[in-house]
């Protein structure tokens, strides 16, 4: 016998148990998005290379250690996406859409890191993401975090903590960034590998370390917000007011700088204590340079990702990840008339009910056999129909869940019936 193929390391299945939470989510993102009038925007999984080090760069952990990266038949150099930003600025690009001027958008899909699988933490993982182009004042950096909130507490997810900062503008960053060079330099010989690298491409990556050893010798650097350009400071001190006055509580966090390069200015992140070590549920922040350093005229941007896995944890902590649907009705036959129209029966209510959940049998059995299928499956009632039923132009609802006693009618008025027991309504979908 052949050995079963095991899944890769850090991919999972998504079992039919677990998906009402994930549909649940997906349903109030979309509400959500929709309210504050975004558009759905979808894009490749598979990007060239050069794509990510150039945006997200050279010294960050995702393209020094994590990305899945190869070399296609025709010697193209691809890689899975590890985050999706890019991936949009890149088609707004190409597709002449900042033409347009300002844009709002969102997007979930599957995303693609090769790091070490933990709780949390997968290769093959899925986020949510919202991107808005074109807009340069602090009114988007408060409706990208309002849209977030929005979408956390609709999901029932009020445990959870704002953290914002500000990296101000590049040429901010530069004397800031020699700052921490020199003072992360005078501690060398406390530096971990990686840090010691990073103090010669970027030191501003040594604060994103998750290192234990490091965070003492972080905690003590220079902070950004220090060294703020005035414009940046006026756009900072402008968010918090916004957030304030819309009743969103924040934490101003000195240190937080996204493991990300493109940032600037605006970085945020929502952050639960419910995950252990994999603390942010949705983080992200302004990217004023990148539309330019990807090739277009300069355009502001900003965005956020959110990550499902996660969120759908918190969800399950919390005992919100809702339950299967089952059917409602499923669909008993016996002998060769009613075999011969079950199914026109079957679609005929379905047509009248769009909502209505219908489980047919299939696969033939006795009553007694199709009787424990119609049990096993959940549903409410079970529809019969025989030889005996056909011949009186009637079938038979059984209740299986509340004992009432089986009752028939007419085939003219069981879509009706049906209906009643049921509480459906009209030409609505569920």
């Amino acid at each position: 016998m052949s050995k079963i193929i095991e899944p890769l390391r850090g991919v999972h299945d998504l079992l039919p148990a677990a998906t009402p939470a994930w549909q649940h989510l997906e349903r109030i993102t979309r509400e959500v998005f929709a309210a504050y009038g975004y558009d759905e925007f979808r894009v490749p999984i598979i990007e060239q290379t050069q794509l990510f080090k150039r945006s997200i760069g050279d010294f960050t952990d995702i393209v020094e250690k994590e990305m899945f990266s190869f070399v296609d038949q025709g010697e193209d150099h691809i890689t899975l996406r590890p985050e999706a930003t890019a991936g949009i600025v890149r088609a707004v690009i190409s597709n002449g859409l900042l033409r347009d001027g300002r844009l709002r958008l969102w997007c979930m899909g599957p995303m693609f890191r090769r790091e070490r699988p933990q709780a949390g933490r997968f290769r093959q993982f899925h986020q949510i993401d919202a991107e808005a182009f074109g807009f340069a004042g602090p009114d988007i950096d408060a409706e990208m975090i309002l849209l977030s909130a929005r979408i956390l507490r609709r999901l029932g997810l009020t445990d959870v903590k704002l953290l914002i900062n500000s990296l101000g503008t590049p040429q901010a960053r530069t004397g800031y960034r020699e700052q921490l060079g020199a003072y992360f330099g005078a501690h060398g010989e406390q530096l971990d590998e990686d840090s010691k690298r990073r103090l010669q491409g970027n030191p501003l990556r040594i604060l994103d370390s998750k290192h234990p050893q490091m965070q003492r010798l972080i905690a003590q650097a220079p902070v950004m917000l220090d060294s703020l350009d005035g414009e940046s400071r006026e756009h900072f001190d402008a968010l918090c007011a916004l957030l304030r006055n819309a009743g969103i509580e924040y934490h101003v966090a000195p240190r937080l700088v996204r493991g990300l390069d493109y940032y600037s200015r605006t970085v945020f992140e929502w952050v639960s204590d419910g995950l252990g070590a994999q603390s942010s549920v949705c983080a992200g922040g302004r990217y004023d340079g990148l539309v330019a350093q990807l090739g277009a005229a300069p355009t502001p941007g900003i965005g956020w990702a959110m990550g499902q896995e996660r969120i759908v944890m918190l969800m399950e902590k919390l005992g919100l990840t809702g339950s299967v649907q089952r059917p409602q009705l499923y669909m008993v036959i016996a002998g060769a008339a009613a075999e011969a129209q079950a199914f026109k029966v079957a679609e005929s209510l379905r047509d009248a009910w769009p909502q209505l959940r219908l489980q047919y049998n299939l696969g033939g059995g006795n009553f007694k056999t199709q009787f424990k299928r119609a049990d096993k499956s959940g549903a409410t009632f079970a529809l019969v129909l025989g030889e005996d039923e056909m011949a009186r132009g009637v079938v038979a609802i059984k209740d299986l869940r509340a004992g009432r006693e089986q009752e028939e009618c007419e085939f003219s008025r069981a879509s009706e019936r049906i209906g009643v027991l049921l509480g459906l309504k009209a030409g609505k979908a569920e």
